[in-house]
């Protein structure tokens, strides 16, 4: 059984990061450049993290599947970064960003991770400013601010619809600076496949070129994954297509933790699946709930009606009427479950039925279009180049769809995994955000973690550690991981099958978004456990690999991923079979308020489920942290 200490410093929780900075164990300026750094992932936690331990003189070498990091799915993220600066003026505080993000998450984070973050956020924007980032501006040249869904207060920042494409350039000229002083080894096309664990520690990567084929050895002092969620899984998400679970599952399987893997935010205002034949869904970024309005008809009949021929009085703007306190911006899990809600009632708009509307037509009025134009015009031009429609004349049609993973590789207060020597970051870990992310709270984590919590921390660990102690990469444990990596990649290219690995993923994202999507109950989930191990038996019987190993081979990616979606979904339904309450984003059918609302229970479950891999056709093993809130009281939460 893992030994799961969250080291989580003593004191007051305002004071309980700068104590531990204080105590922390550091190395030596001279001592850094004997130690080697693998970083995989070059995302903004990648990159910042990548770029700040050159910084300090660690020798980094940094992995990235893409041909560039700059195609990392950070630059996917549209809304904004949140940060606690108070530049409105509107009540805004350190203590107020961490209480709405815990409460947002339905109290299921670390406590002491989530003040962390909300500390740390402060600097975020310093440092990204510092960098060029281009922050929106008010007229007189200050930052502007807007709001963001599960706060009344305004602290997100933002770059038009692009916030997330402008950090990532910030991080990433950070990162070509470092590799242009050679503080940091650059290797695009290149997957991690394993992870190589020697006398209990982390202490490398097996590695396959994705041009060539080629399969390499890296060994480190330490390794840090930064590559992100796993939302892949459902097959259809607003994910980029590249994005997987592999470096994460194949590291849960030499034995790190894997945390809540059932927490998994479902984004409101995503545009509706249109056919069979769609790879992916785009999201429409939340920062367009500040001025557009949501609304079904009030009337089944209505429904296929133009929405231009739905008189006023017999549309139902449901947040406002069902969450008055915070209306369209009540948190995302809470928008998504009412959405659904309506469409279940025969209320849906457009032609599957699976759609509400979000309308502009007052914010036009009230601001101009030029004004609307300004704040969301690329957003408006994604709208339209995908639907064809004008959404400055008409109102957008909006679904909810797998956006975000909560869970992810368990972590410590210093985010190292139950695995000594293994640091994970942003998406890829659990901590900061519990059952539901807040928006605007992703790409605040990615930086924080890169930025300014890595760089202190990863010091405490290789401070133990005597420089040039790690085994060479032909070490015993390095060729078996090898040998390893070589056979599953011989047998997806010898399965034989005729089936092609796309039909595989969607099918299994079927399975999970029927039965462990929006809304889970007791028999879906047992049904989906009898059915991914027969897909997954399926998979491997009759799976379609073409092409060989040494080259390009897209189609060989693609299936080493999607095998490990298959035995991730597997744990995914398991944890939520067992987590028998709702609570945020995950939603027992069985575990609700008369009203429809999560109905949480704290005796049973106010802990992280960290499942701990026991071997092949062996299942695995629950462990749990339990997560005792001092200065945080549970409640229900509330946001009429």
């Amino acid at each position: 059984m893992a030994q799961l200490d969250p080291k989580i410093p003593s004191g007051p929780l305002a004071e309980k990061w700068r104590k531990h900075r204080a105590d922390i164990k550091l190395v030596n300026p001279s001592n850094k450049r004997k130690y080697e750094v693998i970083v995989v992932g070059a995302g903004l936690a990648g990159a910042s993290a990548a770029a700040t331990l050159a910084e300090l003189g660690f020798r980094v070498k940094c992995f990235v599947f893409h041909d560039s990091p700059r195609r990392a799915h950070s630059i996917a993220a549209q809304g904004g970064i949140n940060a606690a600066k108070n530049y409105q003026n509107d009540g805004d505080s350190v203590y107020r960003l961490f209480y709405d993000t815990i409460k947002g998450g339905d109290y299921r984070s670390r406590e002491a991770n989530t003040h962390r973050l909300a500390e740390v956020s402060v600097n975020i924007i310093d440092q990204c400013v510092a960098q060029g980032v281009p922050f929106a501006r008010e007229y007189g040249g200050l930052l502007a601010n807007r709001s963001f869904g599960g706060a009344q207060v305004s602290r997100t920042f933002y770059a038009r619809g692009q916030t997330g494409q402008q950090l990532l350039v910030g991080a990433y000229s950070a990162l070509s600076r470092m590799v242009g002083a050679g503080g940091v080894q650059l290797y695009t096309y290149s997957e991690m496949l394993d992870l190589v664990v020697v006398d209990g520690h982390a202490k490398g990567i097996i590695v396959r070129d994705l041009r060539t084929g080629e399969i390499t050895r890296h060994a480190a002092d330490a390794v840090v994954l930064a590559t992100g969620g796993y939302g892949n899984v459902f097959n259809l998400s607003t994910y980029a297509r590249g994005s997987n679970a592999t470096a994460i599952w194949r590291a849960y399987r030499r034995g790190a933790c894997f945390a809540n893997p059932c927490f998994t935010q479902i984004h409101p205002t995503c545009i509706p699946v249109s056919g069979d034949y769609q790879s992916k869904l785009t999201l429409m970024s939340e920062s367009l709930r500040n001025d557009g309005r949501i609304w079904v008809p009030k009337r089944k009949e209505d429904r296929l009606k133009p929405p231009g021929e739905v008189p006023e009085e017999d549309r139902d703007y449901y947040l406002e009427r069902m969450y008055p306190a915070f209306g369209n911006l009540c948190p995302r899990d809470i928008a998504s479950r009412a959405a659904q809600r309506v469409c279940d009632e025969g209320r849906g708009v457009g032609e599957t039925g699976l759609g509400v509307y979000l309308d502009f037509a007052e914010a036009i009025g009230r601001l101009g279009e030029s004004a609307v134009r300004e704040r969301y015009g690329n957003l408006f031009d994604i709208y339209h180049e995908i639907t064809n429609e004008n959404a400055y004349s008409v109102p957008m049609r909006i679904f909810p769809a797998a956006h975000y993973t909560m869970g992810g590789l368990w972590v410590d207060y210093n985010l190292m995994s139950n695995l000594p020597g293994l640091f994970v970051l942003g998406e890829a870990n659990f901590s900061d955000h519990g059952a539901n992310r807040l928006g605007a709270s992703a790409l605040m984590q990615g930086l924080a973690d890169g930025y300014f919590v890595i760089p202190y921390t990863i010091g405490n660990y290789l401070a133990a550690q005597k420089p040039g102690s790690r085994q060479a990469q032909d070490g015993a444990e390095f060729r078996a991981a090898e040998e390893e990596v070589r056979g599953k990649v011989g047998r997806l290219l010898g399965a034989g099958g005729t089936e092609p690995v796309s039909r595989f993923h969607k099918r299994l994202g079927a399975i999970m978004w029927n039965h462990c999507g929006m809304t889970r109950n007791r028999a879906g989930l047992e049904k989906a456990l009898q059915e991914i191990p027969v897909l997954r038996e399926e998979f491997w019987k009759n799976v379609k690999v073409p092409g060989s190993e040494g080259t390009l081979n897209q189609s060989l990616e693609q299936a080493g991923r999607v095998a490990d979606f298959l035995e991730l979904g597997e744990l995914f339904c398991r944890d939520a079979l067992a987590r028998e309450e709702s609570c945020g984003c995950h939603f027992r059918e069985e575990h609700q308020y008369p009203d429809g609302e999560c109905k949480r229970d704290d005796e049973r479950f106010a802990h992280v489920a960290a499942w701990e891999y026991q071997g092949e056709g062996r299942a695995p093993l629950r462990n749990v942290e339990p997560l005792a809130y001092e200065f945080t009281k549970m409640s229900v939460r509330n946001y009429k």
